[in-house]
């Protein structure tokens, strides 16, 4: 394997530090690096303790910082980004929710316990030289994402890697998918209910994210493992916006593409918003989609009222053209309550009134110039002194 970012001077310099032999590249870094794929985040394993790695970055003068230090992880902040640095471990016991682990010295151990064979690939950070226990490059090759070992074992240690086999499905997995894989996820699809409802939130948006999860999405419906997480989902609705995104070259966007999984009901949108542990603007937008209607009307009006993202939701949700708004800025009503007082207005709810009914006027005509809100205040001026 070798790979730009491989030959980072700040990557040189950090196994360096750690030593020959001592550490390996594994996970999503020698993954994406096999598929082509752009690689975002770098891991590390490593036969060394974290008391040893922390020793080693210091004296190389390579900022570290104990990100997970229980867990083994020390994350060694670099010029080119962070890597994290995880000893080799093996597990103790694990409840679906928590492991706790021991540190190994065996490389195959420490495989063993990761979630899917395509995850659990190593590199040389010297040679490039890929090692591979279980199978993960020819899985890698048919794009088969497959649990190592028993797949019901491996979702017994962690429950949340049900939702992980259905993304890593949506963005890496062909067809026919893994027959265990699927088999077990269904029988097991209960134990999600005892995960956080905030890892639940978290990984089901990162599924809704990729390019198009509605095949899969429409899986776990089957399945009855959409019915745990989200009862109130209609999958059809997701296909129909995701074509619609894909028609008129909008981006992947998850809170929209969870607002077309439910219906149309604002105290509905606000608990899931609740259930997902959504952010307060998440949750505000969620709810505005909500409420909209079959007919979302002039697309710049909306984005006026309601702000660009909501407006793109609206007319998306809906399946309307989006034209209007690409490469238009919201502008500015060109007109305060202040220029209404010195036209002889007395101060109070007739100001806001009067500045209302202008605005409401000078977004129906399409947002004329300063001129036109003018002509348009003498106009509300002289109806309202006849």
């Amino acid at each position: 394997m070798d790979a730009p970012w491989m030959h980072r001077a700040d990557i040189a310099d950090l196994t360096a530090a750690l030593g020959k032999d001592n550490a390996r590249f594994v996970g999503g870094a020698v993954r994406d690096t096999l598929l082509g794929f752009a690689v975002k985040d770098i891991d590390m394993a490593t036969v060394l303790h974290p008391p040893e790695v922390i020793a080693r970055l210091d004296a190389a003068d390579i900022r570290n910082v104990p990100t997970g230090i229980e867990h083994g992880t020390i994350t060694a902040v670099l010029p080119g980004g962070p890597v994290e640095i995880t000893t080799l471990r093996h597990d103790v016991s694990t409840d679906g929710r928590r492991a706790t682990v021991a540190f190994a010295s065996d490389w195959r151990e420490d495989a063993a316990r990761r979630d899917f064979t395509i995850n659990a690939l190593y590199a040389d950070p010297h040679s490039g030289e890929i090692f591979d226990y279980f199978g993960g490059t020819a899985d890698l090759e048919k794009r088969h994402v497959r649990f190592i070992g028993d797949a019901r074992q491996r979702i017994r240690e962690d429950h949340l890697r049900i939702l992980r086999y259905f993304r890593f499905q949506a963005r890496f997995g062909s067809q026919p998918a893994d027959e265990e894989a699927e088999s077990a996820c269904k029988e097991l699809s209960a134990t999600l209910k005892g995960l956080s409802r905030e890892r639940v939130g978290m990984e089901t948006m990162n599924l809704l994210g990729l390019p198009d999860p509605a095949p899969t999405v429409q899986r776990m419906a089957e399945l009855g493992v959409l019915a745990v997480i989200l009862p109130e989902a209609d999958p059809e609705a997701l296909r129909a916006l995701i074509a619609c995104e894909q028609a008129q070259g909008i981006a992947p966007d998850a809170l929209r593409r969870l607002a077309a999984l439910l219906p149309a009901q604002v105290s509905l949108a606000e608990q899931v918003a609740a259930r997902f542990r959504l952010s307060g603007a998440q949750k505000k937008r969620l709810a505005t989609a909500a409420a909209r209607e079959d007919v979302p009307g002039d697309g710049r009006a909306l984005a006026y009222r309601l702000g660009r993202d909501a407006a793109l939701d609206r007319l998306l949700l809906s399946g309307a053209d989006v034209a209007a708004l690409q490469d238009w800025d919201i502008p500015a009503f060109p007109l305060k309550g202040g220029q209404i007082v010195a036209r002889g207005v007395g101060a109070g709810p007739e100001v806001a009134r009067t500045l209302r009914r202008i605005e409401d006027r000078w977004i129906a005509e399409g947002f004329p110039g300063e001129s036109r809100v003018h002509a348009l205040l003498d106009e509300e001026l002289e109806g309202r002194d006849a």
